[in-house]
């Protein structure tokens, strides 16, 4: 049987300490198949983007089980091998690239970190396939929109030839009209590359978008998990959830 490619039992994510430790995530159990898109939905505050952070080690105060394509993650250091396994594409596209350094820079970076020969014939396909084009491999952020911004975020997750994304808010910070192309690239690298996502977002016409399965979070627990088509007819559980979905109005407004 294929292992799950992202399982997490029982996590606990703080910080502080007591008295004024804050417990961000509260006892959170979510497994991701192999080529699934699940998302992580909530207001804000309720803990979804933390479960990232921990998982990608950027958290270190954290307990619990977690595995990445069947092997165990332990502490807060990860080896090159979890990141030729995983990757995070941030929300703020403005702050996530060094603003002296070129696209050709970004990527050559990240290919030399992890050992990836051919840098030259690889980044040309990277931004093939991120629908930049090569005339941008030496162009610089400021010279980019914010959906370009995006796109060299992407390419730059993907130059490790990972498995699984983790994606924070991936279109939030971008103008309405950029973020539709950008949920759309992700669906199109997803189906070529076969990758698996972890989404987080507070929109649910994004998860409705783009995910199989959701989990809804408050204040650091999970409330209901479902399928998304469930989301669509309004067939949640919680009150909570009823209650997102009431506020959000179409879920078919991003598509």
């Amino acid at each position: 049987m294929t292992p799950p490619m992202l399982a997490i039992r029982d996590l606990n994510v703080w910080f502080g300490e007591p008295p004024d430790r804050v417990d961000a995530v509260k006892s959170a159990d979510i497994s991701v198949a192999q080529g699934e898109s699940f998302g992580l939905v909530g207001e804000s505050g309720s803990g979804k983007s933390t479960i990232l952070r921990a998982v990608a080690g950027l958290i270190d105060s954290w307990s619990g089980d977690l595995q990445v394509a069947g092997l165990k993650v332990r502490g807060a250091r990860r080896d090159r091998q979890f990141f030729k396994t995983v990757q995070m594409v941030f929300q703020d596209p403005y702050a996530s690239l060094h603003p002296r350094h070129s696209v050709d820079a970004v990527l050559s970076e990240t290919l030399h970190l992890q050992g990836i020969g051919n840098v030259d014939q690889r980044i040309n396909k990277l931004l093939d396939d991120v629908g930049l084009g090569r005339s941008f491999r030496f162009r610089y952020p400021h010279q980019l929109s914010g959906g370009q911004r995006q796109r060299v975020a992407i390419a730059r997750a993907l130059a490790a030839e990972p498995r699984l994304l983790l994606l924070d808010e991936p279109t939030s910070a971008l103008d309405v009209s950029v973020q539709a192309e950008i949920l759309n690239l992700l669906s199109d690298l997803r189906a070529e590359h076969d990758l698996t996502y972890l989404m987080v977002t507070h929109d649910l016409a994004v998860v409705g978008h783009m995910c199989d399965r959701i989990a809804v979070m408050q204040h650091g627990r999970l409330v209901e998990e479902l399928p998304v088509a469930d989301l669509r007819r309004g067939a949640a559980k919680a009150e909570y959830t009823r209650g997102l979905i009431e506020a959000s109005g179409s879920l078919g407004a991003t598509a």
